[in-house]
C-alpha cells in the first residue's frame, strides 16, 4: 500500500507540474492514464535516477551584481525590449519573465553578453564570474563529432583534467560507461542540458545565468537542478516555464516587454502573480 501511494504521489506531481506545459502535455497525459489504472500488482521497484547537481562557486561576490541602464533592443525591424532598467544584487536569485518568450530570451543574451543592446547598458561588478547556459543548446557544441568526454575536458581545470576524474563526474550526470564516447552531435536535448550543467559545475561561477534549463529535463534532472539552485550561494538570473522552479528558487521578480519592464524585489512569483498593484502595472506593458 506504501508503494502504491508513493507511486501515486509521483505521478501526481508530474501531472500538476506539466499538465499546463504544451512540450509535455503529453507525458502528462499519459501518466494520468497510469494514476486511473494503477493497482497494487502494477507497482514495481523505482527506477527514478537522479543526476548529481551541486554548484560551487571560487570566490565570493562583492558588493555590485548587474546594473541595467535603459536597455533597448529591436530585431528583424520588431521592438522586443524598449527603456529596460533595473538592479540586481548580490545574494539575489532573479526570475525574468514575460509573455513573449523572445524577449525574455534576448534580456537573457544581453546579460550573458551574446548580444548587444541597441541602447543602454549592462554593468557588471568586478567580482562576478558569469556561467551561461542559453536556450539554443546547439550554439555550445561547436565541434559536432567530439565526444563528450573530450567536450567537457576543455573546462576543467589541470587538476580536473584527468580521465578518472572526469569519467567519474559524468557517471553521477548519468552518463556511464560507453555513454561517454558518444558525439554531442548526437545527443538529445535532455543529454545536452546535462552536458552543459556539467560545464557550469567545473566553472565554479558565482553567477549563474539560466535560459530556460528544464526544458527538455525529465522530473528527476529538474528535481535535482532545482534543489541545486535553491542551495547554491551565489546569484542566479534565470528563465523557466517551470512554476515550481521560479517559485522555491527566486526571490526577485522582473518582468520585461516591448514597453518597459516591471521589477519587483523581495518577493515570491506567486508572490507576484497575486500582487493586484504588480498585475495592474503588468497589464499596462501589453497594451
Amino acid at each position: 500500500m506504501l508503494k502504491k501511494k508513493k507511486k501515486s504521489k509521483e505521478l501526481q506531481e508530474f501531472i500538476a507540474r506539466f499538465s499546463a506545459n504544451a512540450s509535455k502535455s503529453k507525458q502528462a497525459t499519459s501518466r494520468k492514464k497510469q494514476l486511473e489504472k494503477i493497482t497494487l500488482d502494477d507497482i514495481k521497484p523505482s527506477s527514478r535516477k537522479y543526476p548529481f547537481v551541486k554548484f560551487e562557486m571560487e570566490r565570493e561576490l562583492g558588493n555590485d551584481l548587474v546594473k541595467v541602464e535603459n536597455v533597448s533592443k529591436t530585431i528583424d525591424g520588431v521592438k522586443i525590449l524598449d527603456n529596460i532598467s533595473f538592479i540586481l544584487r548580490p545574494g539575489e536569485k532573479t526570475a525574468i519573465i514575460s509573455q513573449n518568450d523572445l524577449a525574455a530570451t534576448t534580456m537573457m543574451q544581453i546579460l550573458a553578453g551574446e548580444i548587444q543592446p541597441d541602447e543602454g547598458t549592462v554593468t557588471w561588478g568586478q567580482t562576478t564570474s558569469r556561467s551561461y547556459m542559453g536556450r539554443d543548446l546547439n550554439a555550445a557544441f561547436d565541434d559536432k563529432h567530439q565526444s563528450i568526454l573530450d567536450w567537457l575536458r576543455q573546462f576543467a581545470s589541470k587538476e580536473e583534467n584527468d580521465n578518472t576524474f572526469l569519467r567519474g563526474f559524468l557517471g553521477k550526470m548519468l552518463f556511464s560507461g560507453d555513454d561517454i564516447e558518444k558525439e554531442v552531435g548526437v545527443l538529445s536535448g535532455g543529454e545536452k542540458v546535462r552536458c552543459l550543467l556539467s560545464k557550469m559545475m567545473l566553472q565554479k561561477a558565482n553567477v549563474l545565468v539560466l535560459d530556460d534549463p528544464t526544458n527538455h529535463l525529465d522530473l528527476e534532472s529538474i528535481t535535482s537542478l532545482n534543489d541545486a539552485l535553491v542551495d547554491f550561494p551565489g546569484a542566479i538570473i534565470l528563465t523557466s516555464h517551470d512554476h515550481q522552479v521560479i517559485q522555491t528558487v527566486a526571490n526577485h521578480i522582473v518582468e520585461v516587454s516591448a514597453k518597459g519592464c516591471v521589477d519587483r524585489i523581495e518577493t515570491t512569483y506567486d508572490e507576484f502573480l497575486n500582487h493586484e498593484t504588480v498585475q495592474a502595472q503588468v497589464a499596462e506593458l501589453y497594451k
